[in-house]
């Protein structure tokens, strides 16, 4: 597992971005996360700029259950949320990047969502360890 300050991933080889993103899709499931956003950050920069991007994607991941927590802990949080899963094209494979909750909500100074961060950030490993 690759980490940085505010997030950790995975390199798989030999495979595709779409294949990838159905793994991520399906492991954010089995650990109660929905998709509510997608960004093709490559089709936007295209568009907007006219530049070429490797394939790199971003996914909104959320679960409700967790987001209903943390709302109730914290009104402002979802300037937070969703979490971001992002999937981007690198050599003969794809990266498969989390934002840290722990990193996320660190900004926040309230012990009320300490339980929720600790389960988000078990989940989402999770997520990261199904993907092999």
């Amino acid at each position: 597992m690759q980490v940085s300050s505010y997030g950790y991933g995975k390199q798989l080889k030999g495979v595709t971005l779409d294949e990838a993103k159905s793994r991520v899709s399906e492991a954010l499931a089995k650990e109660g996360f929905g998709i509510l956003t997608e960004i093709d950050v490559k089709a936007t920069l295209k568009k907007k700029l006219d530049v070429e991007f490797r394939p790199y994607v971003i996914l909104g991941a959320c679960n409700p259950a967790l987001a209903h927590r943390a709302l109730g802990a914290e009104p402002q949080i979802g300037l937070l949320l969703p979490c971001n899963v992002v999937i981007q094209q690198e050599g003969d494979g794809v990266t498969v990047s989390i934002a840290d909750p722990r990193a996320m909500f660190s900004l926040v100074r309230n012990p009320e969502l300490e339980p929720v961060v600790q389960e988000a950030d078990q989940r989402l490993r999770r997520v990261l360890e199904a993907l092999s």
